[in-house]
């Protein structure tokens, strides 16, 4: 039975650990200066040898941190995955929109995001992790009725590729500033393909969005897969059947 380790790093930003791999998804927060992993801060020490594999879905401030190419001085073979509108000049692996890229012990897949970048489906340690970035049904109450139809289809089209993978841990947006459409994306993603774990993200500082997770009827039928994140660098230990 695989075991995984998930640290809550800030806002979209996870350290999984399976059993090959450590794996750094949209990572940004690297303050406070002095602080280590129990605050949510990646420290050179934690990469030390260990195969890493670093995420950036795209270039937006709260996903994206140049920062992250310093870890290489403390371990040179760390591996970054970066979507390709992002312009670095540091080696990297830049991926495109509905491709799949064979890695060397891992799979890499990537769907289109509804807002800038991409989504990113890893298959390692016979496990499979879903990480959205800023791939969301983005539905504001401001937008006009059209923009928010077409977002609408755009996230359903991209879910709906997903239909037949057996994800065992969803990284999943749930912005509380969309207010009562904020879990749109979350319920229509379990409703057509589903996870046996989900972790919310997208939320920054504001914890109350897990009020509405777990009170909304539409969550009922999942509400016991989704980790409860309470503060920056919790961690959880889950066991996938």
């Amino acid at each position: 039975m695989p075991s995984v380790s998930i640290q809550y790093l800030y806002h979209s930003g996870f350290a999984v650990e399976t059993a090959s791999h450590l794996f750094i998804f949209d990572y940004y927060l690297d303050t406070p200066r002095g602080c280590g992993p129990d605050q949510g801060v990646v420290s050179p020490s934690m990469l030390q040898g260990r195969d890493v594999v670093v995420f950036v879905s795209h270039s937006h401030g709260d996903h994206y941190n140049p920062a992250i190419f310093q870890w290489r001085k403390g371990n040179p073979q760390i591996r970054y995955i970066l979507a390709d509108e992002i312009a670095t000049k540091e080696d990297v692996l830049s991926v495109k929109a509905g491709k799949t890229y064979p890695l060397g012990g891992l799979e890499v897949r990537t769907l289109d995001s509804t807002d800038l970048g991409v989504a990113f489906l890893v298959k390692a340690d016979g496990l499979c992790l879903y990480h959205a970035g800023d791939l969301n049904w983005w539905h504001w109450n401001d937008e006009p009725e059209e923009a928010n139809r077409a977002m609408a289809r755009r996230y359903q089209q991209q879910i709906d590729s997903l239909k037949g993978e057996s994800i065992d841990i969803a990284f999943i947006p749930v912005d509380p500033r969309q207010e009562e459409n904020a879990l749109l994306g979350l319920d229509y993603f379990m409703k057509q393909v589903g996870a046996r774990w989900i972790v919310p993200m997208h939320f920054g500082s504001n914890g109350s969005i897990f009020e509405r997770i777990n009170h909304d009827p539409r969550t009922a039928s999942y509400r016991d897969r989704i980790l409860q994140i309470s503060h920056r660098g919790q961690r959880f230990q889950i066991s996938i059947p």
